[in-house]
């Protein structure tokens, strides 16, 4: 081929030269900006729960490049996910059981420019995907950054607005890319996390639902989703961390609390001034049945949070809940009823946390036999809301005390 005539073909293969996936050391492959030093530190602040420093850094990024999808994920990520902490909802103790989906709860206290944000983001990433698609529909960093946006918003629609049609339709859509992204490179280890959780979930229905979804053709088994996800969390470039966490959560369900105990106790000494994975090491120490060593680890995580800096951000509720309900389990009822009613004054107690915490307080004052005492409690709890699954209960004990039955 003569020089002009290539020279001729260059602009039509830019966008494939400039976008081309990056293989890393290790044999992964993944998109050249997940391994951007800036990138990586920006993570560094995302891990240890210091989002709005994060979102600095990672809005520099996608100034930076501003037509690059993966970089507008960036933001849709640490976004969502400090919405989700301020509103406690990554207590995993919250998804340890099916309640969480059947159960009555509370609404959260939605930010409407975090959602509109969550909304422009996730637009922004799919138009930028599609537009590199019609180029190249192979390109797999775009759709891995489509699918990731997709699963993302999946989320924000599941756990806060609680709209799980639409959310499984987004969830779907972003399996659908992340498969197409492993069938092109199976060295996209990244994209199995969102395969991994997909296939748990869906393993996981009961055998109704399962049929249903059977016929639907979405099929799921809970060992490859457990497969997917130790494998993203040992090889994952950007989602080794969240994958660990993915399947720590699903190991608790499957009561294999010590294989959880050692993927959590991996990441909290990675990331010692992350909150959470500290306070879920003290988590799964009390469902394992061990209760006095639970309670030692969640009053060192309360003694550690005293520490002016130490984390850059706590939730102190959910490890004086965590605490109360190791102390309910030791049959210390008045040491539980205290830490309950700790947990549900904290500033950043959510009203799903206040209520559920009202609600115990005055179950153990019912023990107790302190009678006016878990009469209060119950009337706060249906002060608060009177619609709750909680209200619901305290409704029943103000009519008859609760007996632990």
């Amino acid at each position: 081929m003569k020089l002009s005539r290539l020279l001729a073909f260059l602009p039509a293969l830019l966008p494939v030269v400039l976008y081309a996936s990056t293989t890393t050391s290790s044999g992964t492959s993944t998109d050249p900006l997940n391994l951007q030093p800036a990138v990586r530190q920006a993570y560094q602040q995302f891990y240890i729960l210091d989002y709005d420093g994060a979102l600095a850094q990672f809005e520099k990024i996608e100034a930076a490049h501003p037509d690059d999808p993966i970089a507008a994920d960036y933001l849709l990520d640490t976004v969502l996910f400090r919405e989700l902490w301020r509103l406690d909802l990554l207590d995993t103790t919250f998804y340890a059981h099916d309640g969480f989906l059947t159960g009555k709860h509370t609404l959260p206290d939605v930010d409407a420019a975090t959602r509109a944000q969550i909304d422009m983001l996730t637009q922004k990433v799919t138009s930028l995907a599609d537009d590199r698609l019609k180029k190249d529909p192979n390109d797999t960093d775009a759709l891995y950054a489509r699918g990731w946006a997709r699963s993302l918003n999946a989320v924000y629609m599941a756990l806060i607005n609680r709209s799980f049609i639409p959310a499984l339709r987004l969830a779907l859509e972003a399996r659908a890319d992340n498969q197409k992204v492993l069938d092109l490179d199976p060295r996209y280890v990244d994209a199995k996390m969102v395969l991994g959780v997909h296939q748990y979930v869906v393993g996981s229905l009961p055998l109704a639902f399962k049929i249903v979804a059977g016929v639907a053709g979405i099929r799921g088994s809970k060992e490859k989703g457990l497969t997917d996800l130790r494998d993203a969390g040992a090889h994952g470039v950007i989602t080794g961390v969240e994958s660990s966490t993915a399947l720590a959560l699903f190991l608790r369900r499957e009561a294999q609390y010590g294989d959880a105990i050692t993927v959590m106790t991996s990441l909290k000494q990675e990331y010692p001034r992350d909150f959470l994975f500290s306070l879920e090491v003290a988590n799964l120490t009390k469902d394992q049945g061990d209760g006095q060593q639970a309670i030692e680890a969640y009053r060192a995580l309360i003694d550690r949070a005293k520490r002016p800096g130490y984390f850059p951000s706590v939730h102190l509720e959910l490890a004086w809940y965590g605490l109360a309900e190791a102390l309910r389990g030791q049959r210390d009822y008045l040491g539980a009823a205290n830490a309950y009613s700790l947990a549900a004054v904290q500033p950043t107690s959510s009203a799903e946390v206040k209520g559920r915490c009202e609600l115990n307080a005055g179950e153990m004052f019912d023990l107790l036999d302190r009678r006016r005492e878990a009469e209060a409690h119950y009337q706060v709890v249906l002060a608060s809301n009177a619609g709750s699954s909680q209200a619901d209960s305290a409704r029943k004990y103000l009519k008859s005390p609760f007996t632990g039955n």
